[in-house]
This record gives C-alpha cells, structure tokens and sequence, in this order.
C-alpha cells in the first residue's frame, strides 16, 4: 500500500462506488417464475471528494465489472436470490496496482409483508461472500471481508398522464466484518414506460459510513445517479443500457461509468 499522504484513505474507497444492478426492488416473484439478468460496467475515476465535499485529483482508477443475477419465486411471498459477480480494478501510479477476479457472491432472499392494491412492503437479507483474499493488495482493499445486507423495501405503482409508472424505496444496514465501517444506504427508484416496450428508470444510490477505521477507511458517504433505459425485446427477453455518476460525497472517490445487460424471464 502507498504511504503517500492523500492517496492511503482513498484505496479503500474503490469498494463504495461500484454499479448498482436495478433489482426487482420490493415486488416478489410469483410461486415458480423467476428472472435472470447479466449486467457489465466500465467505469473510470480521476477525482475524489475530500473529507469538505470539494473535488480533487486522485490516481486514476479504472473499473470493469461483470454482474450476475438469478432470481426465482419460491412461493408468492418468498424470493430467492444469487447474485455471482467478476471484476477487473487497475489503479494508476503512484499507487500502481491492479486486480482481476471474484467479487462479492450474494445470496439470500425476500419476503412480502404488506401489500395493498398499488404498494407492497417487503424485508430482505443476503449474506455477501467475499470473491478475494489479498487485504495488502491496494485494487483488493473491502473486497476480502464478509458482509451482511438487511433492507426494508416500499413500493408503489400507478399511471401519470397515462404511462404506467412505478417508485422503490429500499433502507439498509449493511454490517461488514473486518476492517471496513459498517454503512447505512438508502436507495431510490422511479419508473416509467412511455411506450409499451420501452422504461424509463432513474435511480439514486446513497451510502454513509457509520464509523472511521483509520487510516483506510476514513468516515466516507457518496450519492450516486443513475440512468437507464430498459427496451424490451419479447416478453421474456430485454436490454438495458445507461450510466452514472457520483454527484456529492466526502472521502469518495468521484465515478463515472457505463452499464449494459440483457434481462430473462421465465
């Protein structure tokens, strides 16, 4: 790990900016349906956020990950779900490291509570596996710890100017063993279909560490946006194509990127 002031801290912070995959968000699969997606990234980060929220340069860090998702309706209320993942991260000089491997296997489920009309509230868990086991490697740094996700998620649906729309409001505590903090996140999603094959989706991804584990991992939080478009092709098969970018955050690093998958459901 570099010693450099100003670079150390900010090699943990590669693990808080990676691509959101836009999940079924508080709506359960019905009993024997299930889904499918795989969903790759590029991102790229050449500046960070400093602990006052102001930009400043960083080494430039490159990311290309690969997600998968597989999700299938064990009973009307219950979910199941796996969630294998590849990556790439290269981090320039003067830190100079890189990485290419596993990253973080998830797997647990989701359990509708509550459900009226237009809304449904839901509770989830996944245990996160780590995919890698080399805490002095800098591109490796929160990648090689357990983690555990607990959320509770709200939906809601409805039409505006007659397009279907939906909103998903998903609270989280993730409780992350070893060295990194634990977080708090709240993410935020709205939808709309101004055609029948085509949706709109924008979403906001927002983290907040609840501690400082110096010199690593300083007290960090980011928000990030994303924007997608989702065509579908048949009613089994759809394409997904965006980006996003970090829009405010303190000790983060500020990421721009691109995202690209294709959907199955059967």
């Amino acid at each position: 790990m570099s010693s450099r002031p100003g670079i150390g801290p900010l090699l943990g912070l590669v693990i808080v900016t990676a691509p959101e995959l836009a999940l079924a968000g508080a709506w359960t699969l019905r009993e024997g349906q299930g889904q499918a997606a795989l969903i790759g990234t590029w991102s790229n980060a050449a500046r960070a956020f400093d602990p006052a929220g102001n930009l400043t340069a960083t080494p430039q860090t490159n990311k290309v990950e690969l997600q998968g998702l597989l999700e299938y309706g064990a009973t009307d209320r219950f979910t199941v779900m796996l969630l294998p993942g590849l990556q790439h991260i290269d981090i320039a000089a003067p830190t100079s490291a890189r990485r290419t491997g596993f990253g973080y296997f998830e797997i647990g489920g989701r359990y509708r509570l509550f459900d009226g009309p237009s809304w449904v509230m839901s509770a989830q868990a996944t245990l996160r596996a780590p995919g890698v086991f080399e805490p002095i490697n800098p591109a490796a740094i929160g990648y090689s710890e357990p983690e555990v996700d607990l959320r509770a998620l709200f939906g809601t649906s409805g039409s505006i100017a007659g397009w279907p729309v939906f909103a998903d409001l998903q609270l989280a505590q993730r409780f992350r063993i070893g060295g990194p903090p634990d977080e708090f996140r709240a993410d935020v999603t709205f939808g709309v279909r101004p055609l029948p094959a085509w949706m709109l989706l924008a979403q906001s991804f927002n983290v907040f560490a609840e501690s400082a584990r110096p010199p690593v991992f300083p007290n960090y939080a980011y928000h990030k946006l994303q924007l997608s478009i989702v065509h579908d092709l048949s009613p089994a098969w759809s394409v997904q194509f965006g980006g996003f970018t970090t829009v405010a955050g303190h000790n983060a690093l500020q990421e721009n990127g691109m995202l690209l998958g294709t959907w199955y459901r059967f």
